[in-house]
């Protein structure tokens, strides 16, 4: 019998210590001012919507709260009472971000933060940057939250408001939890505490003895967590807060469950679970559901906890609803632990094909969301995406002809917070054929440990010494070494389920770092690279290879143009001191002109090559081939890394980056960009962040980017292959894998051929 573990991932769960607008010290401040008598009618209704609200609200009566304040927003503007506005948006930001609905509650605070920067009202500006702190804290944006907490921390210290200096620092302490910052995240709390005692400000007291609990409960100090979580409890009951009582509840539940306690971590979940669903808050309901879902799951009742995960993660889904991209992203990285646990969970119950539909659902949904409003051609839809059916699943597999080979990586026991990950403890590996049949493996990680490593450690280590942009000199041996290591990891648990034919497609789906490997250049014991015996595909997930399928079927007969561009005049970056050009490509303008005729084409070089005249001709092209340079730090501080360098012209700088690419409606069949690291970006729960995403989510169906600073020699000969393959065969695998079986004869080392991966939809 094979003992199961359930070394899992727990979510703990801080308060938001925020200020209600307007509060001055402990008492609600309402409109004060003269008022002319004509005047008085309205605006005391408008105050009396106010204050019906703040009741509401402290009694974490959220949806009356906003109806409230609604009513009372739509007064204080027939009478131009700015102060008023400001109080009421400021408040309705609160009452959003508690049930949830974060894109409006950021929308409300920074309505509110001008109103009172207008006014010059220092004390109530720095309230409000904390709570806008706190609404971008969760969904994960933490530098935009730090940055929050730092101004309105030094606001309340100059004005003096010791209520708001508290907060703040409660605040601040919050995000140092998340950045597992712990004994930072302690001296906030403790500082924040002290305050809110000398103000006897009794609910942000309440609020940071629980947040204090939980840093000591992830430094393992269960005795001093559960002291504070009594306290806290007590507290929230004595001054009847329900969201604090909701949330000290099950934070002593998951307390009793580190002490192994189950029987009273499954009560104090119960009860913090029935305040969170009769108060409305999501959040706290989703991640409560979590918790409880954990405690089942560790004390053996699998099929209850499957029961609570599944409803954590509707609600989950729920939550990224009308944020931007960006938000969705950073978000959906806060909630992965939960996606993960369903799957283990599921695993546990022998329930492969379940866990694999799990596993789906827990990666890339901003990005298919992307792309699904593409297609449909509908950017003011909010509508969530169904995530794939394991029955879709072997749809696809059966209509791409391909061996769907998906990765899940298992964390290890670890109460953390936010994006923080704990190490590595096991890899689940599924295979779906052609023919329908899914198989699981699953392949223990902790044993590297004893090695004093780890798989993202191999993977990491194995990329530095394959880029030469890492890898001061050659080192075929640590490369050799680290693509073996990454073989018998990746590959050598499912080779008796890969195909026998070199023809026939594998597509791997990686998650986290693994989306950085070369799995072409992967190499068994007898030093067989796997692209001499598979034709390999990737994608960051099997609903975004679905979908890329049918943007292709879309583009169909409306793109006719080939656009090739090669060696741009190329633009001024501002790095360094002072800023300089980048360095032309002669061997890209070379390979330009070579593509382009053997395409029957010609190709756009030099000062011709402007960003402007490209975009302008990209949405007409069936091929592009971008022959430039690639940059993988930000250009713009748009937030997506990456950039392609092409030609400035009148004010444009020239580099044209992801943001700017997911405006265009590409209908291109394939995009192939040429450079240094166009593959590269920021790692998250919905894949690489950076060019290829873009070009994707933009319209394309598939792209070809390098995962490093490809030798520009063999690039081109690579390329050449290519096309010429491509040409004949109409199947860009094939002529992918082709072209580097060719070019690996020429140059073995494959820092030379392996740098290249085709994402996206292979026809």
């Amino acid at each position: 019998m094979v003992k199961i573990n359930y070394q899992l991932t727990l979510k703990l769960i801080p308060i938001f210590a925020s200020v209600l607008m307007p509060v001055l010290a402990t008492v609600p401040f309402v409109t004060s001012q003269a008022i002319a008598q004509s005047q008085v009618s309205g605006k005391a209704k408008a105050d009396e919507f106010l204050q019906q609200g703040l009741k509401h609200y402290q009694a974490s009566q959220f949806v009356p709260a906003i109806q409230s304040w609604q009513q009372a927003l739509i007064v204080y503007r027939e009478f131009k009472d700015r102060r008023g506005e400001g109080q009421t948006l400021g408040n309705l930001g609160l009452a959003y971000r508690n049930i949830g609905e974060y894109s409006k509650a950021i929308t409300y605070q920074q309505q509110a933060l001008t109103i009172f920067q207008e006014l010059k009202d220092r004390q109530a500006e720095g309230q409000l940057l904390s709570n806008l702190g706190n609404a971008y804290l969760a969904i994960g944006q933490y530098d935009k939250a730090i940055k929050s907490q730092q101004q309105s921390l030094t606001i309340a210290r100059e004005t003096k408001d010791r209520v708001g200096e508290g907060a703040a620092l409660s605040s601040l302490g919050m995000v140092y939890a998340e950045l597992g910052k712990y004994p930072q995240a302690v001296e906030s709390y403790l500082q924040s505490l002290a305050i809110a005692r000398e103000t006897k400000d009794r609910e942000g007291e309440a609020s940071t003895l629980n947040n204090l609990g939980t840093a000591y409960q992830a430094e393992n100090n269960n005795s001093k967590a559960v002291e504070s979580y009594q306290q806290s409890l007590t507290l929230a009951r004595e001054i009847k807060n329900r969201s604090i009582e909701q949330v000290a509840l099950s934070s002593l539940g998951l307390a009793y469950e580190s002490l192994g306690d189950y029987p009273k971590a499954i009560e104090h979940q119960q009860q913090s679970l029935k305040i969170a669903q009769e108060i409305g808050d999501r959040r706290a309901e989703a991640l409560t559901l979590n918790n409880f879902g954990h405690a089942l799951f560790v004390s053996g009742n699998l099929v209850e906890a499957e029961n609570k995960l599944r409803l954590a993660v509707k609600l989950l889904d729920s939550l990224r609803q009308g944020l931007d991209d960006q938000g969705k992203v950073s978000i959906f990285d806060t909630q992965l632990a939960t996606y993960n646990l369903l799957q283990q969970i599921l695993v546990a119950q022998n329930k492969p094909e379940a866990s694999l539909e799990a596993s789906e659902q827990g990666r890339a949904r901003a990005f298919v969301e992307l792309m699904e409003t593409k297609l449909k051609s509908n950017s003011a839809s909010q509508t969530a995406i169904a995530p794939l059916t394991i029955a879709q699943i072997k749809q696809i597999a059966k209509q791409q002809k391909a061996t769907l080979v998906e990765y899940s990586i298992v964390p290890d026991d670890f109460l953390h917070q936010g994006k923080l990950k704990a190490p590595e403890l096991e890899l689940l590996i599924w295979v779906v054929k052609p023919t329908g049949e899914v198989a699981l493996r699953r392949v223990n990680l902790k044993s590297l440990r004893q090695q004093k490593t780890s798989l993202q450690q191999i993977a990491t280590n194995t990329r530095n010494a394959i880029d030469p942009a890492t890898s001061s000199s050659a080192n075929s041996a640590a490369v050799s070494k680290g693509l073996k290591q990454l073989h018998q990891l990746l590959i050598q648990p499912i080779a008796d389920e890969l195909p026998k034919d070199p023809n026939a497609r594998v597509i791997f789906i990686p998650q986290d770092f693994l989306l950085l490997v070369p799995f072409t250049a992967l190499q068994d014991t007898n030093g067989k690279y796997l692209i001499e015996q598979h034709t390999i595909v990737s994608a960051p997930a099997i609903q975004v290879l679905n979908l890329a399928n049918q943007q292709r079927q879309r583009s169909q007969g409306l793109a006719k143009d080939i656009l090739v561009v090669g060696n741009p005049t190329m633009p001024k970056i501002q790095v360094g001191d002072p800023p300089h050009n980048l360095s032309q490509l002669p061997g890209a303008e070379e390979e330009a002109n070579k593509i382009a005729s053997l395409l029957q084409t010609k190709a756009i070089t030099g000062d011709r090559a402007t960003k402007l005249d490209i975009i302008k001709q990209m949405p007409k092209a069936k091929i592009i081939h971008l022959a430039t340079h690639g940059l993988l730090d930000e250009v713009k501080q748009l937030g997506v890394p990456g950039a392609i360098a092409l030609a400035p012209s009148g004010n444009d700088n020239g580099f044209l980056t992801p943001g700017e690419i997911l405006n265009l409606k590409l209908n291109a069949e394939l995009v192939v960009l040429s450079a240094c690291q166009t593959g590269r970006g920021e790692i998250t729960g919905d894949g690489v962040i950076g060019l290829s995403r873009s070009l994707i989510s933009a319209g394309a169906a598939s792209a070809i980017v390098s995962l490093w600073e490809v030798p520009d020699d063999t690039t081109a000969t690579l390329m050449l292959e290519f096309y010429s393959n491509f040409q004949t065969h109409a199947d860009k695998a094939q002529a992918l894998r082709q072209a580097m079986l060719k070019t690996m004869q020429q140059s073995p080392d494959p820092t030379d051929w392996a740098g290249f991966t085709l994402i996206g939809e292979a026809n």
